[in-house]
């Protein structure tokens, strides 16, 4: 059984409610660094995304899944036909370079409208936007720590997509222990600032193809005579082509794609392990001062980590579409009070654990979404800010938000994805619906950009107590503030004591938490931490399900006011948007009890258990 019309990868009706009746995005517009913005502009290029995404990225995602990268024997890369003409089409529309500054040569527009633009083609085909996504990275990172010199010489061709990136971090044996990486830079004598790479970096998405006239590696690697660990690690661009006096790709350099890796999901996407220097010959240049790399990485590494988030909200939201419509149309079985077998079969969606499974999976969906576009709204935000102290504040919450973004859409969504395939039953799990391919590339991202339980560390153990915990105090302003506008309405004034009493049992498990890592029980207190994540994870899309049931209470308000007639589209949408927040606050809030407990427990049965006892 097929769908007779595959469903959009996104809603755009949920894209504009989020953008424009949650967020207000369209307040932005006009006013700096937004002023050259219409609210008009905003929509016409979601238009335009929604559509390339839908006619160029879309029809290759199970193409590219099934033809896989192939190396061929003289060390290229070939692609399925098609893609090399999809990521000309998404330059050639501007989508490269949307929220770079109009001074770098971008449009400058909001992150928040970037972000959402992201989430259609990543939707659409996570293994084709990964070149560009990758690249905007890259670009990002020479932007802000690169030399005049290099901003000149590459910038320009990476914004066009004339030029490629990738970030090159982990190596076979280090993973995600980048204070044991063993790559190897030596500094040219006559020629400052240039240095031999020798080494092999493991994991490199788009490490190697030929979509574009270069690839601009950014590579991690130590230089002779620095302190150990991280703090010895500097940061360097090494080119597939090293570049003439003019800025063209001329001479090759020596780095080499040693294999591919074969992935369950992101087939599509090149991965492998690159050898520099074999022949002793590899070129790199250092971005910005000595042995302070990792903390320059660290501003691609988190765009990442949204990026990741974003993709895994995005692919949830994709699979819930799909499980929705084919719920509308396949029909089996008869109702649970009526079994008489001379009905005609019922369409799924009316059965009851059907709707339980579609409204889960809308709950985890577009809370990750709105989750999403609420991170990119605080950079907007931030930048709007006159007062600094205003602007550190945003930024702040940005960071402890970060782990929570990347990790929480990242299990949740694969969480979604696998209800959709069981909304399916048998065809689910077979290639004639996209779901399970969905699910596959889906399963990557709680492993992308750091694992959550690495992310879970970041968020207990570095972001919550940094700068005496102003970051979290921040949040719970903001949330408190969401409280009490939700408690003038009956309909939510429940929900509001609910994620009040939510808000305080976190704070109490964050006060145990750095309370017993300032005591040097650190591998106690952070061994919850995971349970950690989830918890604030939980109260974070908790909130931003309550500021949704808010706007679409007011919605609901607008077409009584307007005598909209009682089958107006709206009301269906807006009382979803009610239901799905009241599921949430149901089925998945009340889950924080138990995380709770478990984190504040002082024998963990994970650390209590010995070696031989698993």
């Amino acid at each position: 059984m097929t769908t007779a019309n595959a469903p959009a990868i996104l809603s755009r009706r949920d894209m504009a409610f989020l953008l424009a009746e949650v967020l207000d995005l369209p307040a932005l517009c006009g006013h700096a660094p937004y002023a050259h913005v219409e609210d008009d502009d905003l929509w016409a290029i979601l238009d335009s995304a929604e559509r390339l995404a839908c006619e160029r990225f879309a029809p290759l995602a199970a193409v590219m899944d099934r033809e896989e990268p192939v190396l061929t024997p003289d060390g290229r890369v070939r692609l399925p036909d098609g893609v090399k003409e999809a990521l000309e089409a998404y330059y050639a529309a501007g989508f490269g370079a949307l929220a770079v500054p109009e001074r770098e040569g971008g449009l400058g527009l909001p992150l928040t409208l970037a972000q959402a633009v992201a989430a259609w083609f990543v939707g659409a085909n996570p293994s084709l936007a990964a070149y560009p996504f990758l690249t905007q990275g890259a670009a990002n990172l020479i932007a802000s720590f690169g030399s005049d010199d290099q901003k000149r010489r590459y910038l320009p061709p990476m914004r066009a997509g004339r030029f490629f990136g990738t970030m090159c971090l982990s190596e076979p044996d280090a993973g995600s222990s980048l204070a044991d990486i063993r790559t190897r830079a030596e500094p040219l004598a006559d020629r400052p600032g240039l240095y031999h790479l020798t080494g092999t970096k493991m994991w490199i998405s788009g490490a190697d193809h030929e979509l574009a006239e270069n690839i601009v590696h950014l590579v991690l690697a130590k230089i002779p005579g620095g302190p150990p660990g991280v703090k010895g690690i500097s940061l360097f661009i090494v080119s597939k082509f090293l570049l003439d006096e003019d800025g063209r790709p001329a001479r090759r350099n020596d780095l080499r794609l040693v294999g591919l890796n074969h992935k369950m999901g992101y087939r599509g996407t090149t991965n492998g392990l690159l050898a520099l220097g074999d022949e002793g010959a590899c070129l790199g240049e250092r971005v910005g001062e000595p042995h302070k790399g990792l903390g320059y990485m660290f501003q691609m590494m988190n765009e990442a980590r949204i990026g990741v988030g974003l993709g895994a909200a995005a692919l949830a939201v994709a699979g819930y579409r799909h499980a929705l419509a084919y719920a509308r149309e396949r029909r089996q079985g008869r109702p649970i009070d009526n079994r008489d077998p001379t009905l005609a079969p019922v369409p799924i969606i009316t059965h009851a654990d059907v709707r339980r499974m579609l409204l889960a999976q809308k709950a985890y969906a577009e809370g990750a979404l709105h989750l999403c576009l609420k991170a990119a709204h605080l950079v907007d935000r931030a930048r709007r800010q006159a007062d600094e102290k205003a602007r550190h504040r945003m930024r702040l919450l940005l960071d402890l938000l970060t782990p929570i973004v990347k990790a929480w859409p990242a299990h949740y969504g694969v969480r979604a994805n696998d209800l959709a395939i069981q909304v399916l039953g048998g065809y689910g799990y077979t290639r004639d619906f996209p779901l399970e391919r969905i699910y596959r590339d889906n399963r990557l991202n709680p492993i992308h950009e750091g694992t959550n339980g690495i992310q879970s560390l970041d968020l207990m153990a570095r972001k919550v107590p940094m700068e005496n915990g102003l970051a979290f105090r921040a949040l719970m302003e903001e949330m408190a503030a969401s409280v009490r506008a939700a408690s003038e309405h009956d309909r939510l004034r429940e929900q509001a004591g609910a994620l009040e009493a939510a808000a305080e049992l976190l704070s109490r498990t964050t006060i145990w938490a750095v309370k017993a890592m300032h005591d040097g029980r650190l591998r106690e207190a952070t061994a919850g931490s995971w349970h950690y994540l989830q918890m604030m994870g939980h109260a974070i899309v908790a909130w931003c399900w309550l500021d949704q049931a808010r706007a679409a209470l007011a919605g609901l308000t607008r077409l009584d006011a307007g005598s909209a007639p009682a089958d107006h589209p709206d009301r269906a949408f807006y009382e979803g948007k009610i239901a799905a927040m009241r599921f949430f606050f149901a089925e998945e809030l009340p889950k924080l009890g138990p995380w709770s407990a478990a984190i504040m427990t002082a024998d963990p049965a994970h650390l209590a258990i010995p070696d031989t006892g698993f």
